[in-house]
């Protein structure tokens, strides 16, 4: 760790291949593929893969060509699908990258199966088809007009039929069996090939849900899966900033922009290292709203008081020892009292946003192990 680092982001890249195992367990049969889109949610797309492929993981998918690649200049040896599906000429760049698209249009299938011919090689792909959620795969017209004219299907093989539930996270919800009643019909009019309907909620749904494959996402990064359950998921991820200045102020004196806070004591306020600009909400802040989950120093609580900033935020840190809340210290912000969904749920977000925000400006610091 560097002298300079004013805020650390600590991976338990142990923690996320336990937390693999468990969904790899749980998925009972079916292959369970990593996600490790948005550089491994925030974490580093290659220590996080690298972890996984230790773990037993042979499949990745992602977002972006360029995640992609990096994907595989870090495992040559894994199978890697990009989720974007296949953007005009980009084809070319597909096997030279060692990565499959997901195809999710006609004429995205079209084009892959021109250039596959173009080039005489059996290229793989997957599809996506969709069954309710209106942003990428093929339409219901789309697929029922491949199946009248299948031909493009000759020109490479197709190795996965996927879809995605809208409300995987929400067992109740009606929306789960309509897609995979329309999953089902869809996909017999495509080619045979292993199916995907699941993520981490949809593979806690039941083995109904999790077909050939299964996509684990959030819950690998400890993340909650299914809205209302206890998360089993082991917490993987801690982030800690330091102590900038300590000040004594007077009760009725006020913190940060817009004097939102005014404080009803003679307090001493810790100024911590992270901002919005590091990915920490500006609407964390309170309590000018929704309560807020405090800061941790030295595993005492120290609650956050006036606006998040765009560098730094306030804390209250007058019931800590001041020998431990000096300038310096390290405050937590996620960690073992303040999971992902804790600071989502104040927030007024999700799990998955809170950690794909956290920035450049932490120092990352990767935990191994078994």
């Amino acid at each position: 760790m560097s002298a300079a680092a004013r805020g650390l982001l600590t991976v338990d890249l142990a923690g996320i291949k336990a937390n693999w195992r468990w969904l790899a367990a749980v998925a009972r049969g079916a292959e369970c593929a990593g996600v490790v889109k948005a550089d491994a949610y925030g974490l580093g797309i290659e220590p996080v893969a690298k972890a996984l492929w230790e773990a037993g993981c042979r499949t990745f998918f992602v977002a972006t060509l360029s995640e992609g690649r990096r994907l595989k200049v870090a495992l040559p040896a894994a199978t890697a699908y990009v989720l974007d599906g296949l953007l005009p000429a980009t084809a070319p760049l597909y096997p030279s990258y060692g990565l499959r698209p997901v195809l999710g249009s006609r004429s995205e299938i079209e084009e892959w199966a021109a250039y596959a011919r173009s080039v005489g090689a059996r290229l793989p792909a997957a599809v996506h088809i969709d069954t309710g959620m209106n942003r990428l795969g093929m339409t219901v017209e789309d697929v029922e007009a491949v199946a009248a004219d299948p031909a493009p299907f000759e020109a490479f093989p197709v190795t996965l039929i996927m879809s995605h539930l809208a409300c995987g996270d929400t067992p109740g919800s009606p929306m789960n069996a309509r897609q995979k009643a329309l999953f089902d019909a869809l996909r017999a009019k495509l080619p045979a090939a292993p199916a995907s309907l699941s993520n981490s909620a949809g593979t806690l749904l039941g083995a109904d849900y999790r077909y050939d494959l299964v996509r684990a996402g959030i819950a690998l990064y400890g993340g909650r899966a299914i809205e209302g359950r206890p998360n089993p998921a082991a917490k993987v991820v801690r982030v800690e900033a330091r102590i900038l200045q300590v000040r004594q102020a007077e009760a009725g004196s006020t913190v940060g922009y817009g004097a939102a806070y005014t404080l009803t004591r003679p307090s001493r306020l810790a100024t911590i290292a992270t901002g919005y600009a590091d990915g920490f909400l500006r609407s964390i802040s309170g309590p000018i709203g929704r309560p807020s989950p405090p800061a941790y120093v030295a595993g005492y609580p120290a609650p956050i008081v006036g606006r998040v900033s765009m560098d730094v935020v306030t804390v209250d840190v007058t019931d800590i020892p001041a020998a431990l809340a000096q300038r310096g210290a390290w405050a937590e912000l996620i960690g073992r009292h303040v999971g992902i969904d804790d600071l989502a749920d104040s927030s007024g977000t999700i799990g998955y946003e809170v950690l794909t925000r956290l920035g450049p400006r932490f120092q990352r610091v990767y935990l191994h192990g078994s």
